[in-house]
């Protein structure tokens, strides 16, 4: 399973990006296609998840602000993120696993390779 992640750029504050991530190969058994990001000295956070079906998952803090998406057809999952801020600036990764719930546990799950976001004036 290999992910594209796609869509990173710099920003101005207050401005809007939309993150897609491609997810192909054996694909068979993913159900699960989140986005994490990663910070310069910090540790890697989760930020939205969704399933083939739609349920999504979103950190607490995300709500409102990022949404995720997924496009079946095209397996591709997105991340619209409006009113950015510059401590939104980070490599954002998207994911993909087998898990059958978000509570449950992944036997297998596969990373894309970042895309760099900076929100700056």
């Amino acid at each position: 399973v290999q992910l594209q992640a796609s869509g990173g750029g710099l920003v101005q504050p207050g401005g809007s990006l939309r993150l897609s991530c491609v997810v192909s190969g054996n694909i068979f058994n993913i159900n699960i296609m989140g986005w994490y990001r990663q910070a310069p000295g910090k540790q890697r956070e989760f930020l939205a998840a969704i399933t083939r079906s739609g349920i999504t998952n979103y950190k607490q803090s995300t709500m409102g602000r990022f949404r995720i998406s997924v496009d079946n057809a095209k397996n591709t999952v997105y991340l619209r993120m409006n009113s950015l801020k510059p401590e939104d600036t980070a490599v954002y990764y998207c994911h993909a696993d087998d898990r059958r719930g978000f509570t449950a546990a992944a036997r297998s799950d596969y990373w894309g390779q970042g895309t760099q976001v900076t929100v700056s004036s």
